[in-house]
């Protein structure tokens, strides 16, 4: 299995598109088949499976049709809320993320450029 956090996205979708072309053999499904089931063109799959850029509702459409649509938790996973951030957040769930701290320079002092 290749680690895909070492790959760029031009390399992760053509790994993703053989996958899913792995797939299909494996499952003795045609191209016209496939894409019968998934509702989409041909041409569409051979694009998914050369890796040249797909949507997400492709995608979806493709693994409803190979009966794979369940890996999608494994993929993603449901996550689940950290015990210390419901504690620190009183049971409330977080609905948006907060700016990271910074320090603010103090408002009497200008800021200029350092010239040497």
């Amino acid at each position: 299995m290749k680690n895909l956090e070492n790959m760029g996205n031009e390399a992760i979708r053509k790994e993703l598109g053989a996958r899913l072309r792995r797939e299909r053999l494996n499952q003795n499904i045609t191209q016209a088949e496939l894409a019968e089931l998934a509702g989409i063109s041909r041409r569409t799959l051979v694009a998914a499976e050369k890796g040249d850029g797909t949507t997400l509702e492709t995608l979806i459409r493709l693994l409803r049709g190979l009966g794979k649509l369940g890996q999608l938790d494994q993929f993603l996973p449901v996550p689940e809320i950290s015990p210390l951030q419901l504690a620190k957040l009183k049971g409330k769930v977080r609905q948006k993320a907060s700016r990271k701290t910074r320090y603010p320079m103090p408002s009497n002092t200008a800021w200029t450029w350092k010239e040497d």
